[in-house]
């Protein structure tokens, strides 16, 4: 199979979508741009990923349960502007009616608080926060501007991972550092809130338990946890960057300021302490192998051992802490690609917890994939345990829709 044919869209989508609208949610990547095709209500009719799109990359194409297929290359197109142009094609093809782009960009300051329209004088404020996620921001904003230019007739629709916790109490923003810092945006805002939003709101749907104290935990590449009450965030480890925290592939979490000094000292250079703390730390930095957990478990490195053990760790600490900020809980959710597939770290995690009252179910554990919302605690548990599969463009699209109707674009 050549990457055309996956791209081709699946038998009967066209039924699924005659007669409604649809949105389009992307979250552009510095080497990957993901998509899904949603309609108003329900999960993603058909979405994919675009990998290799970094310069020196292979392109290619995942969707549909295929291996990676690499893309034909055409002249004149890039990487990044070749996976744009077979996927409006796809889409054009399939006769898809379109309401609107829905992006995933991962820092909103304190001005995006709310899913917004997406406008030259937006980008330009939204640019600005690119020194709090470089690794990410920059690649959100050049994704919305090759979309406005791919599709021109579509409103753009920015959601913000920071808005979910807009809402914390005042202590958890504010840092100890000079107040005057405050009025030039220093503070904590927290991450992953799309992720967050869609377990919690999945949680609801299933169990009295999701409306009390609930912490989740959202492992990956990028990690973090975020304590909720009565359907709120009310503490994160993330903060004002989405470096702080938990440990994570690239990233180091939280780091002693102290160590920065030091290195600076020493006469690294910002750019050269900004690479070592998002790129060359975490799980890739301790075990000196990968970012990668399953490439770590499948070695007998005593690095790599050491590194999964940090990691758990980090994260047993850091749970501790919105633990007490909870004052108890009454529900864990695992989600990521690491929270939904690693039942050891699961196990691992939970045992050190049996203190709260965790009881897990081993054999669910260890049959939960990340394939479907499974409970993996024990009838009678007092704190009730989930494993969530997190749909961050789901979230997106159902806010695109709702500001398109009461933008009076719908």
């Amino acid at each position: 199979m050549n990457a055309a044919d996956a791209l081709a869209l699946p038998p009967g989508l066209n039924r699924v979508l005659r007669g409604h609208a649809a949105v389009l949610s992307v979250n552009a990547g510095s080497s990957s741009l993901k998509f899904g095709v949603y309609a108003e209500h329900g999960p993603a009719v058909w979405s994919g990923e675009f990998q290799g799109l970094e310069p020196g990359g292979q392109p290619r194409l995942c969707v549909g349960g295929h291996d990676a297929l690499p893309l034909p290359a055409r002249e004149g197109l890039g990487r990044f502007e070749l996976a744009l142009a077979l996927l409006v094609e796809t889409l054009g093809q399939a006769g898809i009616r379109l309401k609107g782009v829905a992006h995933r960009i991962v820092h909103g300051g304190q001005r995006f608080v709310e899913p917004c329209l997406l406008d030259e004088a937006t980008l330009a404020a939204l640019a600005e926060l690119n020194p709090l996620a470089p690794l990410h921001q920059p690649h959100n904003l050049a994704g919305v501007r090759a979309l406005q230019k791919a599709l021109p007739d579509l409103p753009q629709v920015g959601c913000f991972d920071t808005a979910f916790h807009a809402g914390m109490p005042a202590v958890e923003h504010r840092l100890p550092v000079d107040r005057g810092l405050w009025d030039q945006g220093v503070q904590r805002y927290g991450f992953h809130g799309l992720s967050y939003q869609f377990v919690l709101r999945e949680l609801q749907r299933r169990t009295p338990r999701a409306g009390g104290r609930v912490l989740m935990a959202h492992l990956g590449n990028g990690a973090s946890l975020c304590a909720a009450r009565d359907g709120h965030s009310v503490a994160t480890t993330m903060g004002f960057s989405a470096l702080d925290g938990l440990m994570m592939g690239t990233r180091s979490g939280s780091v002693d300021p102290g160590v920065l000094l030091h290195l600076w000292r020493q006469g690294q250079t910002v750019d050269e302490v900004e690479t070592l703390l998002y790129k060359r730390s975490g799980l890739k930095g301790v075990s000196g192998l990968s970012a990668d957990m399953r490439t770590l478990r499948a070695s007998d490195a005593p690095a790599a051992r050491e590194a999964i053990e940090l990691f758990t760790y980090r994260l047993l600490r850091e749970a501790g802490a919105l633990l007490a900020v909870l004052g108890g809980v009454d529900m864990i959710a695992f989600t990521g690609g690491i929270g939904e597939h690693d039942a050891q770290l699961r196990e691992d995690l939970l045992t050190r917890l049996t203190w709260l009252g965790t009881r897990p179910d081993a054999a669910a554990n260890h049959d939960a994939k990340g394939d479907r919302v499974a409970p993996i605690h024990a009838a009678g548990s007092p704190v009730e345990v989930w494993v969530v599969p997190t749909d961050e463009g789901r979230v997106a699209a159902r806010a695109t829709f709702a500001l398109l109707r009461q933008q009076g674009l719908a």
